[in-house]
């Protein structure tokens, strides 16, 4: 219990013991006393005791200590209120935002570490925060737990868990700006040292003020500490770098090299198709199901789509898989997404339905062994159809490197095709901030076309 009932005594000297200097002083009624060496540490802590008694601070009674050194003794480390943290918000997040919580704090945990001495290395490190401090597991009780507290973890991994809470600072420490400043860097960062994409820094910056609000709501803290500090993420340019972009020439002799490449290459050329011709994503590809297609023998058909299978990590998923079931992206769960496709994406699809037929629950495009297509497979038969179907010089460049170059093509396409950009977003998923972000060069590129349009309307032709 907190009160202002305080006397402090004068020192005694008691001769003959180690620490023959006694402070004493009573808190409520309870009697409090420290011994030390020497006379002036005694006088120190008396004077430490009367300055918080004129600072108007309370003791507590059972510990004999004023407020703010209780506070101090009390508080947790920032690893312990991080844990707390991901032990609140696991139950009810989605899997992909449970590896982004665990990311953002392993990042971000250099920065609050008290010493330096004796640190473990930089990838060590990473794997106890990320695989082990941070993700979560039933225990036999079925109680979540950090999963070091439920698995035996490798040696070096309970070491650097083992130094990590010894080395952390008190919640107490993390409001100061430097502090701070380190953590926003770490997160703008990427392993290799450059300049981390923009969405990246915001979605990490995001779980970092979270963490804080958090601690306010816990009482840890009185303020959230980073609406206080002048940052600005280091400049980054998101555009897409259209020079590595596939034309509709090599986008096409690519998805043919995909389908030269074996049966596994046959069974994925459509897959390849849905990226380009629908612009889609690969999670929602590996989602779309028979009854979301409408294939007519001739002419346009649609997609509706109505949900996704992000890949992701088993150890993040409630059922161990290595997806997750979710909505569109960025979109409320019962939300759907027409898309309208050419002649040439609905002959790919009927064809390629009467060939492999469906999965028992409806999807088109499945694993060997009927599930998820992982990312593994299909950029692997992307990087043997870059060599197929490119030439040496083309293949040592980032032209269509990744699989997903095909997204960036198909939106280019209709971007350059005249397409209006709402009706471009509207089909691709993404809000008109997005696309102007990473599509601004082609869309500076409709001025000389538009303004042809405005100048015709104003003579009236």
């Amino acid at each position: 219990m907190l009160t202002y009932d305080v006397d402090i005594w004068s020192i005694r000297q008691r001769k003959g013991r180690p620490k023959p200097f006694e402070l004493r002083w009573r808190v409520g009624e309870r009697p409090h006393s420290r011994s030390f060496k020497l006379k002036p540490q005694a006088e120190g802590r008396k004077s430490e005791l009367l300055a918080a008694l004129r600072n108007r601070e309370q003791f507590d009674e059972a510990t004999g200590l004023p407020a703010s050194e209780l506070d101090a003794l009390t508080t947790p480390t920032w690893h312990e209120h991080c844990t707390a943290y991901v032990l609140m918000k696991w139950p009810k997040a989605a899997a992909k935002h449970r590896a982004s919580i665990a990311e953002t704090l392993a990042t971000v945990a250099p920065a609050f570490f008290s010493s330096s001495r004796g640190a473990p290395k930089a990838p060590v490190l990473r794997t106890a925060l990320y695989g082990w401090a941070f993700r979560l597991e039933h225990d036999q009780d079925g109680v979540l737990r950090p999963r070091h507290e439920v698995e035996e973890p490798p040696a070096d991994v309970a070491a650097t868990l083992s130094w990590i809470a010894a080395n952390t600072v008190k919640m107490t420490e993390v409001s100061r700006s430097e502090r701070m400043r380190a953590a926003l860097d770490a997160l703008s960062t990427k392993l290799d040292g450059k300049p981390a994409a923009d969405n990246t820094v915001s979605r990490k910056r995001m779980v970092l003020s979270n963490v804080l609000r958090y601690a306010v709501e816990r009482g840890v803290l009185t303020a959230n500490p980073l609406v206080r500090v002048d940052w600005t993420a280091p400049e980054k340019d998101d555009e897409v770098d259209f020079r590595y972009v596939p034309n509709p020439e090599q986008t096409a002799a690519l998805i043919d090299a995909v389908r030269q490449l074996g049966s596994r290459g046959e069974h994925l050329a459509t897959f390849f198709g849905c990226l380009y011709y629908a612009a889609m994503r690969p999670s929602e590809i590996a989602a779309l199901r028979a009854a979301d297609c409408t294939l007519p023998e001739s002419g346009w058909g649609e997609l509706v789509l109505a949900g996704s299978r992000p890949e992701v990590g088993s150890g993040w998923t409630d059922d161990g898989q290595s997806y997750e079931e979710r909505g569109l992206k960025r979109r409320a769960r019962t939300a759907t997404r027409s898309v309208p496709i050419p002649p040439v994406l609905t002959a790919m699809l009927r064809t390629h339905k009467q060939t492999y037929g469906v999965a028992e629950d409806g999807r088109l495009f499945r694993a060997a062994r009927g599930g998820r297509v992982s990312s593994t497979e299909y950029c692997a038969l992307w990087d043997a159809a870059r060599v197929k179907a490119l030439s040496a010089e083309e293949t040592k460049t980032p032209l269509a490197d990744v699989p997903y170059s095909l997204r960036h093509a198909g939106v280019s396409l209709w971007i350059n095709a005249g397409v209006d950009p709402v009706e471009v977003a509207r089909r691709a998923g993404h809000s008109l901030t997005v696309l102007f972000r990473f599509y601004a060069k082609i869309l500076r590129g409709q001025q000389a076309r538009a303004n042809e349009l405005i100048e015709k309307g104003l003579s009236g032709g």
